[in-house]
């Protein structure tokens, strides 16, 4: 690219969604975005892992000069966002829950965290948990996301997994449910309708966008290009997999 861009990492095609914001906020930069779906799915692998494919992940996009960098997977953010903090210079905006934003919108019934069995257990989400959860129900999401690397957004088996883990909470006061995985974005109408009437649902791109600009902007490292910027998709999947991807990220941009 002519110009630095700003680089995205997930563990798949999840994070295309927070791109997809992202694109829409800023027309004019550029963007590179790096899915390693070889390797996924990271919610489910030990921490120690997940920490070093990040780490490659990051180092592969940081030679490619890129100017900030996203983590756009939760789980990946819970694991390795401090650590990549300490060893590289420029921006590094990372994922959490949003079960802060979901605490303070009012109401008194359960607040659901869908979310990885990793990142539930992260350092980094009972820290969250303890601030903000007095209402909260964690809920793994062992699988889920897979329904989504196979396009499967409205399968009678992604119905079967979806009513076996929120049947429990139907007839229930659910307040919000936390989409706690970028992947679970592509899902949200099959999962809306599987809880209570009058569920919301949150998550936490808008919140990323902001914070990007605004490291952008605080660090002067906003494009100077007249636009529009360059959108680029790799994928440790094949080529395949970044053509899905690309499908996925005009999808989700035309919702």
């Amino acid at each position: 690219m002519a110009s630095p861009a700003i680089g995205f990492f997930d563990s798949g095609l999840g994070g295309i969604s927070v791109l997809a914001d992202a694109v829409k906020a800023l027309p004019r930069e550029d963007f590179l975005y790096l899915g390693d779906s070889a390797n996924a799915p990271y919610g489910v692998k030990a921490p120690d892992e997940v920490l070093r494919l990040v780490r490659n992940a990051a180092g592969g996009l940081a030679r490619m000069g890129v100017k900030a960098l996203v983590i756009a997977c939760n789980t990946a953010s819970s694991v390795a966002a401090s650590v990549l903090r300490d060893e590289y210079v420029f921006p590094i905006i990372a994922l959490e829950p949003a079960l802060k934003p979901a605490a303070e919108s009012g109401g008194t019934g359960a607040i659901l965290v869908m979310a990885t069995p990793l990142t539930l257990s992260s350092k980094s989400y009972r820290r969250l948990h303890a601030r903000y959860g007095e209402r909260a129900v964690p809920l793994p999401c062992p699988g889920l996301m897979e329904f989504v690397e196979r396009e499967e957004l409205d399968s009678p088996g992604l119905h079967e997994y979806l009513d076996n883990l929120l049947s429990p909470f139907s007839g229930q006061q659910v307040d919000a449910a936390v989409l706690g995985c970028t992947h679970y974005l592509f899902l949200r109408e099959a999962i809306r309708s599987h809880l209570p009437r009058g569920t919301r649902l949150m998550d936490s791109n808008a919140g990323v966008v902001r914070q990007l600009i605004r490291r952008l902007e605080g660090e002067n490292l906003l494009t100077q290009s007249p636009g529009p910027g360059k959108v680029e998709i790799v994928s440790t999947g094949g080529r395949d997999k970044a053509e899905q991807m690309e499908r996925m990220l005009r999808r989700y941009s035309e919702r």
